[in-house]
This record gives C-alpha cells, sequence and structure tokens, in this order.
C-alpha cells in the first residue's frame, strides 16, 4: 500500500498494489505542477480523502480536472472528467506527496503530453532521481 498527502495533512491518497512505474509528463499543466503520477481506476486500486477544488482547463477538449487541497495548494491528483467506454474513470495521484523511501525505486516513465502524446524511452532513472 502506498500512501501521499498535501502539506497541511487535509487530503490524502492511497494506491492499493504495485504502481510499477511513476509518469513525469511535459505537457503545459505538469510542467507547472511538476507531479510524477502513479494511475489507475476511480475506486479500485486509488482512494482520495479529504476535500479537494479542481481546476478544469478552460477548453472545449478538456479530459481531466487537477485536484489541489484548497488550504495548502497541493496538487494531490486528476480525475478523469468522464468515463471511458468501459464506464470506468482514469485517476492518476502525485507520487511527489509521498514519503521518499517508499517509492524511491520507481522507475519514471517520460510521457511526451506536449507534441506527440506518447512514451518516451525508459532511461533508467527512477522516482530517487527525481528528487535528488
Amino acid at each position: 500500500m502506498l500512501t501521499g498527502t498535501c502539506l497541511c495533512g487535509a487530503v490524502s491518497w492511497t494506491f492499493d498494489g504495485d504502481p510499477g512505474d511513476a509518469t513525469a509528463c511535459n505537457c503545459t499543466a505538469c510542467r507547472r505542477y511538476a507531479p510524477l503520477w502513479i494511475y489507475d481506476w476511480v475506486d479500485e486500486r486509488i482512494t482520495v480523502t479529504g476535500e479537494t477544488r479542481a481546476y478544469v482547463r478552460p477548453r472545449e477538449d478538456a479530459a481531466l480536472g487537477f485536484h489541489f487541497c484548497p488550504t495548502c495548494g497541493c496538487v494531490t491528483h486528476w480525475k478523469g472528467l468522464k468515463p471511458d467506454p468501459d464506464g470506468r474513470t482514469r485517476i492518476a495521484v502525485n507520487v511527489r506527496l509521498s514519503e521518499p523511501d517508499t517509492v524511491a525505486h520507481l522507475p519514471i516513465r517520460h510521457f511526451d503530453g506536449l507534441d506527440t502524446f506518447e512514451d518516451l524511452p525508459m532511461d533508467g532513472r527512477t522516482v530517487h532521481d527525481m528528487w535528488y
């Protein structure tokens, strides 16, 4: 079980199981927020507790809301705005809100969310490398 909490402790999340890796994205939002995401589906392996506010880009094609703690401002997770065709809604939590030693081993997957919307080659870095 992985866990994370915002700076003030009002919002927390749990991830039940092994996420495999964490994603560093270069889209316009992620470049500014600097999260490392681990993914699943709403009400499956991820649980978020506490009140959040969401920012949704003011675009017709907006697909997700970035959630943050209204008290301390930490970006805690994103959540899809509508279910996928299979009825499940995608969610990702920010692994930077975890204690470093619990997630340091996770490999980093780089995702080009700016141009190609594709995974980039793995380079051997881990969450530990992104922090130090």
